[in-house]
Order: structure tokens, then C-alpha cells, then sequence
């Protein structure tokens, strides 16, 4: 990004928070509003700036967003509570996620032949993570059950994570089924290894860097500001540290988050704010990169099939895993369909469409393809979620009023305990 781009984008960034309050209202959501400057400003045909979607920097700079996004998301979750949505998550990660990837597999290789399996099965890696951050809106809403919004984020939280070794091995097999040389990753499965190695880098961090903060605290040590440097200072450290163990940087970041704000609940509920907000500003800067560097190219390359399997990948290749995952869940028809609905595709997609440019390069057509399939899903993604997030919340809450209320667990017979969800449904 050259300085031509950053004043644009410093400029842009000024003139959507003096009017955020009035775009929200119409539900224009700061990714889409970042989205189409970018697309207006930063494009290579008539753009006045110019970004770089090949560097390194940009690539850093998504990475670390995501994953400061991820500690700060994760460390409002209060365990305990979380404890009892362990059920539902479990099913929509354990079973609705590999579902999904498997679906955008075969829709994709149905949809487009020419493509390698490993190339399609990259694309529905890629565009199986959720993103809450485009729904922020909702999981804000306390109007809504709050088993729903949390579930929502938790969900989001460790989808990208689990996902993120999947595309690495992804990338690697299209790299060696293209004859593409030099990329970093290996054909190997070592999923379940960097899965570990981040859940226990960003415990350990998380855990006694919020002790030391706790203890801090009560003795007076520390100045109010300074908390909040403290709690970035260990979002960048278990992300970083993850990152050069050969962990996985996203897991360990939210694990890390979820996992401070259990040992330092007083200090989680002020200390993160500036982790967020760099966090969300970063956002806003990709979001920009997103709209100049990859929208034009997929749009003049666009067809139909690609727009078709956009739409299919944000409703049934979402949709019916997640009400597979929660069938005898006891969870209602709007809660499963609403919770269906609100998987918005966003930055974890940008960020491994990013990674796919870096290792695959752009010279074999079929991968332009595959970028192409992610960035108009992105795209298609930020507008339907964003505009419908205020809407569908309103349809969903009135039909929970018109549902007859049920005990928020159900009595159940002695022999049959642990068969059965609470119903946060109606919570």
C-alpha cells in the first residue's frame, strides 16, 4: 500500500465515523462501506491509489488482525456459561463444519470440473468459517437469547482455527497436483499437532500473563491505561509465540482470550477494549485492501456459475449441515434456521484467499477461478448479512414470542440424563 493509499484510506476511515451511527441505521456496515471504497478508490482500471495484494505486509497484517479479533471476541465469553452451550458447539464444529467443507468440496467440483480436487476442496475450506464480525450487530443484540449469541461467537471463534489446517493441506496438494515449486507447506497432516500446540500456548499465556495482571492490579502496580497495552501485549504474544511453535496461531489466540478472561474477569471487561479496537481498525484497512485488490478482477472475470455457487455456499452449503448437526438437538425450527443464517463469510476467508495468492501465485487460470469463488462469496456475504443482520433479528425474536414457553432444560428420566441440550433457544 503506498502512501497515496494510506491517506485514502486514513481519509475514508475519518468520514465513516463521523456518520456511523446514521449508516448503521440503514444497515451499512463498516466492512461494506470499506469494501466499496476500496473498490472505487484502489482498483487497477480507474482507481486513484494503488494495493498491493501480493505482499508480504498485507498477508502479516490480515493474520494478526484475525487473531487479535479472536482474543478480544473470545475473552467476553464467560466460561461457565459457555459450559452449557458445549452440546451445541460441538455439534456445529464437530460435525456441521466438516459437512460444510465437504459440501463446498463437492459443490465446486460439481459446479467446475476443470478444477483439481485438492483446488476445490481449498475453496470450500476457505469459505467454511464463520465470521461474527459482520454480524457484530446480532451478537450485540440483547434482545436475542443469549445461549444464541454465544454459541454464534464461540462457534466463529474456533471454526477459522480448525479450519486453518485444512487449507494449508489444501494449498500443498493444489501446489503438487499444478507442479507449482516453492511453496511452505508440506502434504502432511499435522492437524491435530498445531491444533495442540496453540491450544496450550495460548492457555499457558493467557493464563499466567493474566495472573501476573491480576496480582498487578490489586497491589496498585499498575496505571488504568496501562492494563490495556498489558492485555495487547499478550493477544501479539500468543499469536506470535503460536505462530513460530509451529502452533496454530488463530486456536492459540482465541483460546488465549477465552482463557484470560477467566483468570482475569475484572481486568477482561476494560482491558480489552484497545486490542479490540486495533483489532477492528486493522479490519477496516483489509476490507479496504479486499475491495482494490480482489473485487475488480473477480467481477470482470465473473460468470454465473460462479455468482451460483456463491448463493449456494452462503445457504445450503451453511444451512443443512447446521441443521444436521442439531437435529434431536432441542432446539427450535427458527433458532436452527437463524443460527443457519447468520454464518457470514468474512475475514478468515479473506485471510486464506491471501495465503492461496502467496504460495499458488495467479499464472494457472484455475486458480484466478478459485480466488474468484471467494471473493464474490465475500462479497455477496458482506452485503446479504450485513443488511439483513437488524431485519432477521427482529422476524426471529417475534417468533420465539409466538413459540409456547418450555423450562429452559427439560426433566429428564434418571436412565436417559446427558441425552439432551438446554433449550436456549427460548433462554
Amino acid at each position: 500500500m503506498d502512501e497515496g493509499a494510506l491517506i485514502a484510506l486514513v481519509l475514508v476511515i475519518f468520514a465513516w465515523a463521523v456518520v456511523s451511527e446514521r449508516l448503521a441505521a440503514s444497515n451499512l456496515t463498516g466492512p461494506l462501506v470499506f469494501l466499496v471504497a476500496g473498490f472505487l478508490l484502489g482498483n487497477s482500471s480507474w482507481g486513484i491509489v494503488g494495493v498491493d495484494v501480493e505482499s508480504s505486509t498485507v498477508h502479516h497484517l490480515a493474520e494478526i488482525t484475525l487473531g487479535l479479533l479472536l482474543f478480544a471476541d473470545a475473552s467476553k465469553v464467560k466460561l461457565t456459561a459457555a459450559r452449557h452451550d458445549l452440546r451445541i458447539t460441538s455439534r456445529l464444529l464437530g460435525v456441521g463444519l466438516p459437512l460444510s467443507i465437504l459440501a463446498g468440496a463437492v459443490l465446486a467440483v460439481v459446479l467446475f470440473p476443470s478444477l483439481p480436487v485438492a483446488l476445490a476442496a481449498l475453496v470450500g475450506a476457505s469459505l467454511a468459517p464463520t465470521d461474527a464480525a459482520l454480524s457484530a450487530s446480532v451478537i450485540a443484540d440483547t434482545r436475542l437469547p443469549v445461549g444464541v449469541r454465544r454459541v454464534l461467537n464461540v462457534e466463529s471463534g474456533l471454526n477459522d482455527g480448525i479450519a486453518t489446517p485444512v487449507v494449508t493441506f489444501c494449498i500443498a496438494a493444489t501446489a503438487t497436483a499444478l507442479g507449482i515449486t516453492g511453496h511452505s507447506y508440506d502434504d502432511g497432516f499435522g492437524a491435530l499437532v498445531e491444533l495442540s500446540i496453540g491450544v496450550a500456548i495460548g492457555g499457558v499465556v493467557a493464563l499466567v500473563g493474566g495472573r501476573v495482571m491480576t496480582v498487578a492490579h490489586r497491589r496498585g502496580w499498575m496505571q488504568e491505561g496501562s492494563r490495556q497495552f498489558a492485555t495487547l501485549a499478550l493477544a501479539f504474544t500468543a499469536f506470535l509465540v503460536a505462530s513460530e511453535a509451529g502452533g496454530n496461531p488463530f486456536v492459540s489466540a482465541f483460546i488465549g482470550g477465552l482463557l484470560f478472561g477467566a483468570a482475569a474477569p475484572t481486568d477482561a471487561k476494560t482491558s480489552t477494549e484497545l486490542t479490540e479496537m486495533l483489532g477492528s481498525l486493522s479490519s477496516l484497512a483489509l476490507w479496504f485492501v479486499f475491495g482494490a485488490g480482489f473485487l475488480l478482477p473477480a467481477l470482470e472475470r465473473l460468470d454465473a456459475v460462479v455468482v451460483v455457487y456463491a448463493v449456494l455456499s452462503l445457504t445450503l452449503v451453511r444451512m443443512v449441515p447446521v441443521a444436521i448437526s442439531l437435529v434431536r438437538s432441542g432446539q427450535s425450527r427458527a433458532t436452527v434456521a437463524f443460527v443457519g443464517w447468520f454464518g457470514p463469510r468474512g475475514l478468515a476467508s479473506v485471510v486464506f484467499a491471501l495465503l492461496a495468492v502467496e504460495e499458488l501465485g495467479d499464472a494457472d487460470p484455475r486458480i484466478l477461478t478459485a480466488v474468484d469463488i471467494i471473493a464474490v462469496t465475500i462479497l455477496l456475504s458482506v452485503i446479504a448479512h450485513g443488511v439483513t443482520s437488524r431485519p432477521l433479528a427482529g422476524r426471529y425474536i417475534h417468533a420465539l414470542d409466538r413459540t409456547p414457553r418450555e423450562p429452559a432444560v427439560e426433566h429428564v428420566p434418571p436412565g436417559k440424563r446427558g441425552r439432551t441440550s438446554p433449550r436456549w433457544s427460548q433462554a
